[in-house]
């Protein structure tokens, strides 16, 4: 992933909570919708693939809550990664795998990462560029196993509107600090995994206007 400057106070705020942990108060927020909005998605036994997991709190609440699915966790953060591990050793998930390097954005991960019953991400689509996203997609696409999901979580723009004058002022915000980035329009990102022959599955509303975003890779 290309280096961006920091946008200090908006995206991706974590501190320190000790033993190598770090803490997000966003992930702390929608951790638990998160789990009940997979409940109707997430397949019954399998393997899935978060991107971009962050501080790992997502991680641990998701395997926690589905015991019969093994969690693959990964981010590209070296901070982030032994945060991610802090949690699970505190956790003792045997289902939660340790974390692996994985740069998303980057073409060619899906060969090495595949196959995968579902590919998780969470709030990263409005901190990338348009092509990076596309990338993303289509890579877990290749990733997935037939009729497995790819499940991705955000704010997003409607009819090319946002929701609320806070997320305005947030997509705004991430505009003039980074041209490429900003909310993406829900309807074409659906479109681009359409592209890349995922079926469109579902379109969920969370809270404060949050999207899920669901496509499954037909079967074969």
């Amino acid at each position: 992933m290309p280096i961006r400057p920091p946008l200090s106070g908006v995206a991706s705020v974590a501190s320190p909570e000790g033993g190598g942990k770090l803490s997000a108060p966003a992930a702390a927020r929608n951790k638990d919708s998160i789990v009940d909005a997979l409940r109707r998605f997430l397949p019954a036994s399998g393997n899935v693939l978060e991107l971009a997991s962050g501080t790992g709190q997502h991680a641990v609440a998701l395997a926690k809550a589905f015991p019969n699915l093994i969690w693959q966790p990964t981010d590209m953060d070296p901070s982030r990664l032994s945060s991610i591990d802090a949690w699970a050793d505190e956790a003792e998930l045997e289902n939660l795998k340790s974390a692996v390097t994985l740069d998303a954005v980057n073409p060619g991960w899906a060969t090495a990462h595949a196959p995968q019953d579902g590919v998780l991400l969470v709030n990263l689509l409005h901190l990338i560029s348009t092509n990076e996203s596309k990338c993303i997609i289509r890579e877990a696409a290749q990733a997935l196993n037939p009729g497995g999901r790819l499940m991705i979580y955000g704010p997003f723009l409607r009819e090319g509107r946002a929701t609320s004058e806070g997320d305005q002022s947030f997509h705004s915000r991430l505009q003039s600090h980074d041209p490429e980035t900003g909310y993406k329009d829900h309807e074409d990102v659906m479109t681009w995994g359409l592209d890349q022959g995922l079926a469109p599955h579902d379109t969920i509303e969370m809270p404060a206007n949050n999207l899920f975003l669901i496509w499954q890779k037909p079967a074969v």
